[in-house]
Order: structure tokens, then sequence, then C-alpha cells
């Protein structure tokens, strides 16, 4: 049997709210799930190993396709494809980099 802590009625094991007053019986557990599920929700928000790492992507794809209209404009002679390369190998880099210093705190 669970006591509530707000109104001292007894309750049935694995209620979570009292049946008397409606207050959570456990409390405690319900902040460490909920902060277990904020962790969660940042790592699906990441990209590359990175938060917001979806927005970096998008700012490097629209450096490059500035550089391919420049490109067409001026009529430059710039291959592309060695720069998109080095952008998403400095993409998993900065995910490694920032996976390695969550670790150490």
């Amino acid at each position: 049997m669970v006591y509530c802590s707000k109104c001292g009625k007894k309750n049935e094991d694995g209620t979570e709210f009292c049946v008397s007053c409606g207050a959570a019986l456990h409390p405690e557990e319900r902040r460490e799930k909920r902060e277990v599920t904020r962790a969660e929700k940042r790592e699906e928000e990441e990209c590359f190993g990175l938060p917001r790492g979806g927005a970096i992507f998008g700012l490097f794809i629209g450096i490059i396709i500035i550089i391919v209209g420049l490109q067409q404009i001026f009529g430059w002679e710039i291959d592309v494809g060695p720069f998109a390369i080095i952008i998403v190998g400095i993409l998993f880099l900065a995910g490694a980099i920032y996976a390695l210093s969550r670790r150490r705190r």
C-alpha cells in the first residue's frame, strides 16, 4: 500500500494518483521519466551528431547553391564536388568532437 504525501489516504500499489485528492503518488519517478524523454528528444533533433545540425547542414547546402549560381553567372570553372565532400567531412568531425565533449561531462 502507498500513502499519499498530501492527504495521507491509503492507495493500492501501482496507483499513480491518490484516489482521494488526485495528487501524484510518485512525483520523483515522473520527473526522472520526463528528463529521459527530453534527452531522447534532443538526440532525435541532432543531425550529424550535432544539436541543430540540420540547420548547419542547410547552411552549407545554401552556400554550395550560391557558389554554383555564381559559377553560372560569371563563368567560373569551379568543381563543387570537392566542396561538398569537405563540408560533409567537417560535419562528421564536428559531430564526433561534440559527442566526445559530452561524454567527458
